[in-house]
């Protein structure tokens, strides 16, 4: 399956969430609640419990900008540990890099993380990393090139102060660091992980 390239907001309102793809949240929220299409304004029927699953998956590998086989490796390697499946998943989603790089506030959006880390603009622990899915460990120190930082939007967002930060990362200037792994607390209370857990134990 190729990756999607078409109008970010329209994927948030297929599952009424935002799903922070892109800076434009203010016109997503206006219409948030209106599904996609020329039919969007009328009442949907029953929503299946099959239905709500998949599109709980969708909405997280949409969040996490990932393609379905990429998202079942992850699922795999989850079943493996010892603690909740999903919320295994969701920590492990958590520790990628570009994941990581927004969450630092680094970058406006996943999707610009991903394409500085591409490019070769991404740091982890003084070492060039070009791997999205690189998985970060406690203790790791991760920036961005001076390249990256003089991009109108990243050096907008470099120059606050005090950034809102999830409590397993910290920031100095524009330096981060992973300070624990993330826990399920760490993680937007509003995904129902177990939904995709009982999708794929079909």
């Amino acid at each position: 399956m190729a990756r999607y390239i078409g109008p970010k907001n329209k994927l948030a309102r297929k599952v009424g969430k935002d799903l922070e793809l892109t800076t434009s949240a203010a016109k997503l929220q206006r219409r948030l609640g209106v599904p996609p299409g020329q039919h969007g304004h009328r009442g949907r029927r029953r929503i299946s419990d099959y239905a709500k699953q998949l599109s709980e998956k969708q909405r997280v590998k949409w969040t996490y900008g990932i393609l379905e086989r990429q998202f079942h490796r992850y699922y795999r390697r989850a079943l493996k540990t010892r603690g909740a499946t999903g919320e295994e998943l969701l920590r492990l989603l958590e520790r990628r890099l570009d994941n990581v790089l927004y969450r630092l506030g680094l970058t406006p959006t996943r999707g610009m993380a991903r394409q500085l880390i591409t490019h070769g603009h991404a740091q982890v622990n003084g070492n060039k990393v070009t791997i999205p899915s690189y998985m970060t460990k406690t203790g790791d120190i991760i920036t961005l090139s001076a390249r990256a930082l003089k991009i109108p939007q990243v050096e907008l967002l470099a120059k606050e102060k005090k950034p809102t930060l999830p409590d397993w990362l910290s920031r100095q200037a524009v330096v981060g660091k992973v300070e624990r792994l993330p826990k399920r607390d760490d993680i937007a209370a509003d995904i129902n992980e177990q939904y995709i857990v009982e999708l794929y134990s079909k």
